[in-house]
């Protein structure tokens, strides 16, 4: 399973009304350090499956979600549970550290 595209269109739908977790990777591709994580995101993907939900969104063309949750430098993940955020993680870090993070929203 690949992580799902969240738009400012589908970011209700998607993150506020989700019965899971979900970890959302703030992204733009012309980002070197976003491009470091990516394999790690879909790593996630793959092993949240129906635990919960990995998104990511392209700051480039979602600004509104961006400016929403302050996102000023990138890649910024945030962990949102019941429309709340739980946890921020701002630059590459390690699988772990995200893995970790998630397990604690669960």
């Amino acid at each position: 399973m690949k992580p799902l595209t969240i738009t400012d269109d589908n970011f209700e739908a998607e993150v506020m009304n989700s019965d899971v977790p979900v970890l959302l990777d703030f992204w733009a591709a012309w980002c070197g350090p976003c491009k470091m994580i990516a394999p790690i995101v879909d790593e996630l993907a793959e092993e949240f499956e129906g635990k919960a939900k990995i998104g990511k969104v392209d700051v480039d063309t979602n600004q509104q979600t961006a400016i929403k949750y302050g996102v000023r430098s990138i890649p910024t993940v945030l962990i949102i549970k019941d429309g709340e955020v739980k946890d921020t993680v701002i630059g590459a870090v390690s699988k772990d550290t995200f893995v970790e993070k998630l397990n604690a929203a669960l």
